[in-house]
């Protein structure tokens, strides 16, 4: 599988299927390896990139330190060169804001962003105070917690080891990585960009509350909302046939918007 240069390090890249194209971005305990069920089931029906940010997985982590304000240009640097337009970027937790960031700035390659589970870094007031408020509560449980069920992890130990096991792959870690917070799009940004924007939230969400994300679509015209019920942050793992239908039917509005334009 092909490596992409993106200002001179090596972002690792992955293309299946054919059809509309799909771009999922991993969050922080993941790389491109975590969407293996969402390979699966969308490969026949439309084209699936997966990438590895630099610093997880195959790409380059000989970096001193993991500037998150890197990784958009590892996104549009996968798309410049697997020569993809039109795509939906799908973003999972901080993978969300690169995603909505590489998606203002190079419209010609990306035509929508699903925000999973995140808000994109959206930069406004309410919203920063509403997800800070969510993520005081979150950081008092275990992190494996925060990511999925009780449920799943007692009934499903085995994806939970092979959770966990993606994840000793990479370098970086969610401690590693600098400037999460700040540098998002205004939402008059995003408006006057005309992309399009779905939310993708989770109903029992401990990282990010359902109500913060419902606020976010209520504060950013033209958007769209998907609430996926009893679902908890890393859904894309723990519920994929869900996840991976919401994501095709966002897929196929992506689609539909364009045909009418």
């Amino acid at each position: 599988m092909p490596f992409a240069s993106s200002d001179g390090i090596e972002v690792y890249y992955e293309v299946h299927g054919s059809g509309p194209a799909i771009m999922f971005v991993h969050g922080a305990g993941g790389n491109h390896a975590v969407w293996w069920q969402q390979v699966a089931a969308l490969q026949d029906a439309y084209t699936v990139v997966t990438l590895d940010l630099r610093g997880f997985g195959k790409s380059d982590s000989s970096m001193a330190e993991f500037d998150s304000r890197d990784f958009p240009e590892d996104l549009i640097a996968v798309l410049d060169d697997a020569g993809l337009d039109d795509v939906l970027a799908v973003g999972q937790s901080i993978g969300a804001s690169a995603a909505l960031k590489a998606g203002i700035r190079r419209p010609d390659r990306i035509g929508g962003v699903v925000l999973a589970h995140s808000l994109g870094g959206l930069d406004h007031p309410e919203l920063g105070a509403l997800v800070a408020a969510d993520r005081a509560e979150a950081v008092k449980l275990p992190v494996i917690d925060r990511l999925m069920s009780s449920r799943f992890q007692q009934q499903h130990p085995d994806r939970v080891f092979l959770f966990r096991q993606i994840g000793t792959f990479n370098v970086a870690t969610m401690a590693d990585l600098r400037n999460l917070s700040g540098g998002g799009p205004t939402i008059d940004e995003i408006e006057a960009s005309s992309l399009f924007v779905a939310f993708l939230a989770a109903e029992n969400d401990v990282v990010l509350s359902v109500e913060t994300v419902k606020r976010a679509h209520e504060l950013l015209p033209g958007s769209t909302l998907e609430v996926i019920e009893d679902a908890p942050h890393s859904m894309y793992w723990e519920m994929p046939e869900v996840f991976n239908r919401a994501v095709a039917r966002l897929r196929d509005a992506l689609t539909s918007k364009e045909a009418a334009a």
